[in-house]
This record gives C-alpha cells, structure tokens and sequence, in this order.
C-alpha cells in the first residue's frame, strides 16, 4: 500500500512480513522491523522522513567504533551504502559492502527501506550479531546524502539495546483470550533518579485449574522511558487480604514484613522488551494449591531529570485459559546467591565470578521429583551496573554441554527472558554454573554482592516443564578463606555483630570485614591472584524448595574440577546464520550456621 500513497517512489519488491518490530523512538517516528531470511538477516526501517535514514551496530551505543548502513530515495532513485566510524567517530566508506539493499520507497512523509546482511561477514569493520545483546544506533535527517556524504543528524538519533537472533514465535494466540491486570493504581513517582515500587495483588479465584500462555507489559502512555522494568514474584499463600491495602517503597526499611516472602520471580520484562508467550505445550499453572495466591510486582522508575508530579499506573497483563496444556512451568533460581560475601576488588578490567548450581542439588531434587530430567525453553541472565557478560554452562558426568544461554555484551538496561533454540534436558546428576564477568576500572573501593544496582549479582532464571519443587539453586564461596588472603586472623566469636568484626591482626584489629577489604591495597595483580583463588574456594550451597524449606543438600562443599575455557561465544562462521578446586588448609572457620543467617539477612530479591 505504501506505493500507493501520493508522491510515492518504490524500487525493489517488498519481503515477507517479518517475525519482530519494535519503535527505536519515543515519538513514533522510527520503526524497525527484523528478522531471519533464507541464512540472512533482513531489516525494515520506516521511518518519518524524506531524507536519508541512519542503522548500525555499536559495542557501547554510541558512534565510536560502529558498523553503520546507510540508505535512502534521492530524486526516485534508491541508494544503500555500507560505513564504519573510527575511534574518533569518523565516518567512512566500508571497501567491503555487505549490505544488499531488497527494497526502497518514499512519499510525501515516509522513507521505508529494506535491506538483508549475513550475520558474520568476517570484515573487520562490521559487527557480528549474535546471540548476545546488541546495542543498535539509529539517526535521520530531512535531506538526502549528498556528495560531501550524510549531514548531521543532530538530535534526530539514539539508541537501543535489542536481541536480533530471538527466535521466532510460531504459536498464534486467539484474539478472545481471557486476561487480568496486575496494574499499579496512581503511583507518586518521587523527584529522584531511581524508585522501585512494591505492591501486593491477589490473583483472581478460578474454580478450576488455568494456564497463563501470555504476558503482556501495560506501560502508561507516555511513560515510555520512565517505567525502566517490572519483576513479578509468588508470595506466601498464608496472608489475608489486608497484605493488598497499599504499595510501599520496596527496600525501604519500613517496607511490609508480608513482601519479604516474596523470593520467586514467575516474570520479568524491561525496557526494550516484549511480551512472553510461553510455548504450545506450556503454561504457568493457576488455582490449585501449588500455585501463587498473591504475588508482589516491583517496578524500577527511571526518573534521571528529577521530574515532579508524575503519576503512573503501569503493569503487567496476563492471559489465560482453561484449555489447560500438557506442561505446568517453572522457575529455578541458580547463580550466586545474593550476599556480602559475593565480593569483587576494585579497578579490575574483568573479574570473574561464579555460582554453582551443584550436582548434588540436582540429583536429590530430580530424583525425587522427575529423574527422566526437566525440560528448559528460557533464560534471563541477571548482573547489575559492573557486569558486562553472563553465561550459562551446563555440564554432564564431568564433560561440558551446549551453552544454556550466554550474553557476551550484557546491558543492564535491557534484561529480558531469551528463548532457547532447542530445549535442553537437565537430568538428574547434571550441574549448572553461572558465569558473570565484571569490570570495576571507575571503582576505587569493593564491590559486594546486594540489591542496590551498585552491588552486585550473577543470577540465571530458568523458564522449565514440568514443575518441580525446586526454586533456588545457587552458591557462595567461603568468605573466610577469602579474609585470608587479605591476610587476616582471627575474628570475634561468638559472633554478634553483623558485618561481623576482625580480631586480629593489628591492622585489621576491630574494623568490620567489608572495611578490613576495603582497607587492603588492591592492584591488578593482587586482584587477579584473588580471583583465582576465590574460583577454587568450597562454596556453601543453597537446595530450596517452594516453601523456603531446604532439600538436604546444604552446608560447604567442595567444587568439582570443569572445563576451563576463555570467555567468549562460539565459534563464528562467515556467512553463517575454571580452574580445579583446591581445598586449602584454613587456620579457621566460619560457623555453617552463621553463612545460613548470612543468607537470610541477605536473601535474594532480583533488581
């Protein structure tokens, strides 16, 4: 239809619809669409404009060092070239043009092009997309290249984080699907860069069991780049309804006691993201004794400019059926559980750390539960501000799988559920490791694990059928051994303070570990010596079930040897869709029973 419209010039043929949209903009004047095409990649840009239009690929979302295409219709004429920046932000003809242009029309207000690339063109000057988050950059202008190359775009350009190689969603949903809201009701955003906002719901009674097949974001309009992501967890069921009269600040310490029951998230969306259908033949089960009663949703506003009086009354949609599936999911927290003694120096380029979702774990939970194995379809990878890649390994009687899921080029502010090409089976004596990488170059002190997004996590959440009892399955490496290293002592027992306080030596002598860490003379090669001996540490592990209760499985335990292997992806191809653990002799001990009140005081909450 769009040749059809006054003014129109088109060459070329348009493609197939394709499988993702999204609005790169926030005044609707930029669409971009994707997709796969015949072992190619195809993009659409629409785009309000008569001028040239701007796309590329950047490492850190601005024009340094980007792969750059740009095209437009200059006097009924198509044009497409291929560019690149420099460190400087020069930009320059690519001698190898590797984007194909399939399609071009304008009228009167729109330039819509379509184009296709291979995802590896092994040219030094373009990115590889892959799985891993990519940052895209966006720009236009009224007026058409001219022989001097594009004008400045000036403020008509952006930003944003995607995942291009998501794979398709095949199943369509009817139209009449029944649904609830889950919506905050008139939030008073505060004047401050960042708020999260808690509210309980009480999810709808059913007389018979439902399945949620979709979820669905409700941002309030406008508010667009205000609402920064929501999370969904399941609360205890032994509450009444007075838990529902009022939202409150979450994290604060006048925060309701009933939303620190809220541990398991059952959703999570963020900015720059979609919806989430689950598959055919899986759905999150409602209305049986097992399932979510009340569940708490938490909403992180970004408000950078300290604007006043804004209200917002944003959400989640869920849609749901009687026409119950084959499968009820669930969700398996692993990685390191959230804790100051997930511990990371300072002005360290990459510093790794892992969490150990241990064999053990796995072969009493699945035994027990389903020992022909669990079936996972998902993953969200969870870091904050330092991280800057997350994976997810799986390993089998000591050899190592297919990655579950991986992000070479994490983005904090773009976190999202990934579906997995294929499932993968996790049978009963497999084990999990969550991989994060951090850099801490701008930090001049530690960095601890916590909730605040200067702390830090390594989390993966993991979408899986059938449902088991199990919910948490993560580590902590020993903090005492790690003290040693800084060279301390002795610390105070019993142990009654909390962080608990140094003994000896001198120099350590009465200050609280976290300023003990803080105090030692970090430098890079210290930094690197620690990690390497805080990734051969025994752990103490976490086996919980639904009820917060633990499987049997707890307490420390040695790592076993796995796979040391370089961070990176797999392998590319051009055109082409640890280390052992050591148990070192300690001079002491930390109690098991003070790392289980530890992880109470500082249990996990994502975000």
């Amino acid at each position: 239809l769009w040749g059809l419209l006054p003014g129109a010039a088109a060459a070329g043929g348009l493609g197939r619809a394709l499988p993702h949209r999204t609005l790169l903009d926030s005044e609707g004047k930029y669409w971009l669409s994707w997709g796969p095409r015949g072992g190619r990649l195809a993009f659409r840009l629409e785009v309000r404009t008569a001028g040239y239009v701007g796309f590329g690929f950047s490492p850190t979302g601005a024009m340094a060092g980007a792969d750059i295409v740009v095209g437009g219709v200059a006097h009924g004429r198509p044009y497409l070239q291929d560019y690149f920046t420099n460190a400087n932000r020069e930009l320059k003809k690519d001698a190898q043009q590797d984007y194909h242009l399939e399609y071009a029309m304008e009228n009167s207000t729109h330039t819509v092009i379509e184009f296709t690339r291979e995802p590896h063109t092994c040219d030094i000057n373009d990115k590889s997309i892959t799985e891993s988050t990519v940052r895209v950059i966006w720009a236009y202008h009224h007026e058409d290249v001219g022989e001097a190359g594009p004008k400045y775009h000036d403020s008509n350009r952006g930003t944003k984080s995607l995942r291009l190689l998501n794979p398709e969603k095949t199943n369509v949903l009817s139209t009449a699907l029944r649904y609830f809201d889950l919506v905050n009701q008139d939030v008073p955003i505060p004047n401050k860069g960042t708020t999260y906002w808690c509210q309980m719901f009480k999810i709808p009674v059913f007389q018979e069991k439902h399945h949620v097949i979709k979820v669905e974001p409700l941002i309030q309009r406008g508010h667009e780049s205000l609402v920064h992501h929501i999370l969904l967890y399941q609360c205890s069921s032994s509450f009444n309804d007075s838990v529902l009269d009022y939202g409150h600040e979450c994290y604060h310490p006048n925060m309701p006691d009933a939303f620190l029951t809220c541990e398991t998230v059952i959703f999570a969306w963020a900015i720059g993201g979609e919806g989430f259908s689950y598959p055919p033949h899986v759905g999150l089960s409602l209305g049986t004794p097992l399932d979510p009663r009340y569940v708490l949703l938490e909403v992180h506003y970004d408000n950078p400019t300290y604007k006043e009086g804004l209200i917002d009354n944003s959400g989640l949609r869920l849609f749901h059926t009687a026409d119950i599936r084959k499968y009820d999911a669930g969700v398996i927290e692993a990685g390191l559980w959230v804790s100051l003694f997930h511990t990371i120096p300072p002005g360290m380029p990459e510093f790794r750390s892992e969490g150990h979702c241990t064999l053990e774990c796995l072969q009493e939970a699945l035994e027990a539960e389903k020992p022909s194995g669990i079936h996972v379809f998902a993953v969200l990878l969870h870091a904050h501000l330092a991280g800057r890649g997350i994976r997810l390994r799986h390993f089998r009687k000591g050899e190592e799988m297919r990655l579950l899921a991986y992000d070479d080029d994490f983005d904090f502010n773009f976190q999202e559920f990934q579906y997995l090409r294929e499932e993968q089976t996790i049978l009963p004596g497999d084990n999990l490791i969550t991989e994060c990488r951090y850099n801490t170059k701008d930090r001049a002190r530690m960095t601890w694990g916590g909730l605040s997004t200067r702390n830090e996590m390594c989390l993966s959440y993991l979408l899986y059928y059938p449902r088991i009892n199990l919910t948490r399955c993560a580590s902590i490496p020993d903090i005492m051994e790690q003290l040693q290293f800084i060279g301390v002592k002795e610390i105070y027992r019993p142990v009654t303070t909390w962080p608990f306080i140094i003994k000896s030596p001198k120099q350590y002598k009465n200050l609280s570990f976290m300023d003990a860490m803080n105090k030692f003379k970090w430098a890079k090669k210290e930094g690197l010596s620690f990690n390497k001996l805080v990734l051969s540490l025994p752990v103490n592990v976490r086996c919980s079930k639904t009820d917060n209760a633990e499987w049997s499985i707890q307490g420390m335990t040695a790592l076993p040897p796995h796979v040391e292997r370089p961070y990176k992806a797999e392998p590319l191809v051009c055109g082409a869709s640890s280390s052992s653990s050591v148990h070192r002799n300690r001079s002491f001990e930390l109690l098991v029973g003070f790392m289980a009140l530890s992880s109470l005081l500082h249990s996990t909450r994502l975000w």
